[in-house]
């Protein structure tokens, strides 16, 4: 047993004591480090642990539309080896100079499980993000340190690996539109956004046209410390978080820091559009929406608490109680939000028989419309908001949720007592609070409907 693993069982051991501690507060500090990245930090001191997130406006929202997946394949592609270490790169800093050989994607996994650390790199619809997770000793974590730069600056994108994986993807692809999920998905989230990038969808069509050099454009042009929200949550002071920063940010270009190109925003749709799509299925499946909101918008709480009555609190929500319990339509029905820099998709739903399914759509809508009418009973809102407030030491009982909660601030730019003022955020809503709000946000008459299942 070596002596990374011997920490590690430490670790573990005051990671089970401290389960039971609660916190009464998360104080977030916030600064800029030198290089230009905004630094977040939660201090953590109960476990030696260090859990850090970079992210870049580097997501899929920066896709062209012949390249769609551009971002996803180029975060995928990080992880598939590293190119030689630059002398201007090298800075002397601790653990500098441990890394600087050229790694295969092979060498840099074994790397990574030599330090019982771990580092990823993914995409979504707004950002590129960057993950670190080590434990704080010094010495190790100066090596993971030291390698997560490596990895974020000077990846290699070696152009055989790409050839496999676009051969893999595109296997994915065909076998992932067999499945009427994921028709019913692809179908809506164009019709809800049209020629936004939020509805570009990946094909076999666009990843031919992704060449490596493509992906080593993109890692050039956004990947830079000017532009990196740097969240962490662990066992460090905000000097050695500072100093971790200086290490990460140290190998990517410094310098001016351009402008990108605007995105524009998403429109909301003109009129209510449907589209059948004959399959070969045992179930329907329904998706009714439209686009929602952003998720900086002051309507935020109202519409969080709302659509847990409407349909995001599984059994208890209105949607299941009509659809499922009153008339047998369905086993599950669902409602969410899923806001981002721009207005993400409000999305419904379900799945039935197909015969079943013009039911059980003219259901759902007018379970909505009567819910953006009327809004929910008093019971129904206070219902909502004592689950609400109740389960929320779930959502940052662990450093990696905490994370997440920190990084969503950094990102949208959300004030630093968030988190310690949420759950007087979601008890102050009130009745009429949420029907304005949906008025607001939802128009029955104008959403997409997408119904993907077996001929009636």
């Amino acid at each position: 047993m070596n002596s990374t693993t011997l920490r590690w069982l430490g670790a573990l051991a005051l990671a089970l004591a401290g389960l039971g501690q609660a916190q009464a507060g998360i104080p977030i500090e916030h600064w800029t480090h030198p290089s230009g990245a905004a630094i977040y930090l939660v201090q953590s001191p109960a476990l030696p642990m260090v859990d850090v997130q970079i992210d870049f406006d580097a997501g899929d929202r920066r896709d062209p539309a012949s390249q769609a997946g551009l971002a996803s394949v180029t975060a995928g592609m990080i992880s598939k080896g590293l190119r030689p270490a630059s002398a201007q790169a090298r800075t002397g800093a601790a653990g500098a100079g441990t890394y600087d050989s050229a790694l295969d994607e092979n060498a840099l996994g074994e790397a990574w499980a030599d330090l019982g650390a771990s580092f990823g790199a993914g995409a979504s619809s707004d950002r590129m993000s960057f993950s670190l997770r080590s434990l704080s000793f010094p010495d190790l974590l100066a090596r993971a340190a030291e390698l997560a730069s490596r990895q974020l600056a000077e990846p290699s994108f070696p152009p055989e690996v790409w050839v496999r994986e676009r051969q893999r993807l595109g296997a994915s692809l065909r076998e992932a539109n067999t499945r009427p999920a994921t028709v019913a998905g692809r179908n809506f989230q164009a019709l809800v956004f049209g020629q936004h990038p939020y509805g570009y969808e990946m094909t076999e069509a666009t990843l031919a046209r992704i060449e490596v050099a493509d992906m080593r454009a993109l890692h050039a042009r956004t990947l830079l410390p000017c532009r990196a929200k740097l969240s962490v949550v662990g066992a460090l002071s905000r000097q050695q978080a500072d100093a971790l920063a200086t290490q990460l940010m140290g190998r990517l270009p410094s310098g001016p820091c351009p402008s990108l190109p605007p995105v524009p925003e998403v429109q909301a749709l003109a009129q209510a559009v449907e589209k059948n799509i004959p399959f070969d299925s045992a179930q329907a499946h329904v998706l009714i929406g439209q686009p929602g909101f952003k998720r900086n918008d002051p309507d935020f709480f109202p519409l969080l608490v709302g659509n847990y009555t409407l349909g995001g609190g599984g059994f208890v929500s209105r949607l299941t109680s009509e659809v499922r319990e009153k008339r047998g339509l369905s086993y599950s029905v669902y409602s969410y939000f899923a806001p981002g820099l721009h207005a993400g998709a409000w999305t419904l739903g379900l799945q039935t028989r197909p015969d079943q399914a013009t039911q059980a759509v003219q259901v759902a809508r007018q379970v909505v419309a009567s819910f953006v009418a009327q809004g929910p009973s008093q019971e129904e809102l206070q219902a909502a908001k004592d689950n609400l407030i109740g389960g929320f030491a779930l959502r940052v009982d662990s450093n990696r949720k905490l994370l997440d909660n920190v990084a969503n601030i950094a990102w949208h730019g959300l004030p630093l007592n968030y988190l310690d003022s949420w759950t007087e955020q979601v008890a102050r809503v009130s009745v009429a609070d949420v029907r304005a709000a949906f008025a607001r946000k939802l128009q029955p008459d104008r959403m997409a409907t997408v119904v993907v299942g077996g001929k009636p």
